[in-house]
């Protein structure tokens, strides 16, 4: 199994200095790569402090410049909210310009609130309407002259300038959760990565079941690398247990907000709720949240990830992000390098 990063720059409150934070990530990414990690990845998010990501191929450029081996990928470029003339362009420029290091990561969307905003009108259980006509469209752009007139988007003949240095085009990501986007991944070609939330190892189970209906529903078609992410501490001792669950417990209630559209958002930071308000409370009671998520001591960990080993996860995606103080989370980030990763060897 092969680890990769995703983190965002994040600001929970108005007391972290963004640019602190924005050192941090670099940082981290650094680390990382130093450390083995394969991919690092960025977000797309608008308006929100707690994922500060207006363009994820912006913030992989200046990855790029500050990198020499690890890979950058998009987690995800949301569809809906470009052209696919200017999709296609800007992701291959980065490609051209990081040596052929993108990983190209599109998906549906995840918040109500930024599709009032960016898409207004469109529903986010209909995004993936956009996800599945923009992705043949940019590999045709990406590959020449080519005229679409489609139900989201029509333009006359066109192609990406400049190409992509890796051809035909760089690998596809695609985030899923769903059978429907399982399938569309499979039968197009690319690779999926799934993240469970905070919910239990069966939720992991359960996807690994609907990618392996999929692949089973597409023979023929090439088995995709599945990535799957967690939220992920390493810690030296067991007695600090409740470090990253206060954290992880802080930003996801500002997270439920988002994802329920609360609308109690404020100068781009969302408002915490009351673990004993949401629907899933269960699911963030301290216990179940340091057993759900990738926390422990090197050795904790180590065994967690044997089972996602065993269940067919090709590649990890160590989640960092989390509301945890730097320096956490430069400690485990060295932890998981120095004690984790050598046990997958």
């Amino acid at each position: 199994m092969k680890f990769q990063l995703a983190i965002n720059l994040e600001r929970l409150d108005d007391s972290r200095l963004m640019g602190d934070v924005a050192r941090h990530t670099l940082e981290m990414v650094q680390m990382a790569e130093e450390g083995g990690f394969t991919i690092a990845w960025a977000a797309e998010h608008h308006a929100l402090e707690m994922t500060i990501a207006p363009n994820p191929l912006q913030i992989l450029t200046w990855w790029a410049c500050h990198t020499d081996r690890i890979r950058l990928g998009s987690a995800v470029a949301v569809a809906a909210y470009w052209h696919p003339i200017k999709l296609a362009g800007e992701a291959a420029f980065l490609d051209l310009i990081s040596g052929g290091r993108l990983e190209f990561g599109i998906g549906s969307g995840a918040y109500q609130r930024e599709f009032d905003r960016m898409r207004p009108g469109l529903k986010q259980s209909d995004a993936w309407r956009y996800m599945q006509e923009m992705l043949p469209i940019l590999k045709e752009l990406w590959s020449g002259d080519y005229a679409h007139n489609g139900e989201m988007w029509s333009f006359p003949t066109s192609t990406s300038v400049p190409k992509p240095l890796q051809q035909p085009h760089p690998p596809i990501w695609v985030a899923a959760r769903s059978p429907i986007t399982f399938d569309y991944a499979v039968k197009n070609g690319c690779n999926v990565m799934s993240w469970p939330i905070a919910r239990p190892f069966a939720e992991a189970e359960l996807y690994r079941s609907q990618l392996d209906k999929s692949i089973a529903d597409h023979p023929g078609c090439p088995t995709p690398t599945w990535a799957l992410m967690r939220h992920t501490v390493v810690y030296d001792s067991v007695e600090e247990w409740m470090v990253p669950v206060e954290a992880a417990q802080r930003q996801l209630s500002q997270f439920e907000n988002l994802f329920k559209n609360l609308g109690d958002v404020h100068d781009g930071f969302p408002g915490t709720i009351p673990m004993d308000q949401v629907s899933n409370a269960a699911d963030y009671e301290p216990k179940t949240l340091s057993e759900n998520l990738l926390f422990g001591t090197p050795a904790e960990v180590i065994a967690k990830l044997r089972r996602y080993e065993t269940l067919g996860v090709d590649e990890f995606i160590y989640y960092a992000s989390l509301g945890l103080g730097l320096e956490e989370q430069k400690r485990s980030m060295q932890l998981f390098c120095d004690e984790v990763m050598p046990a997958f060897d």
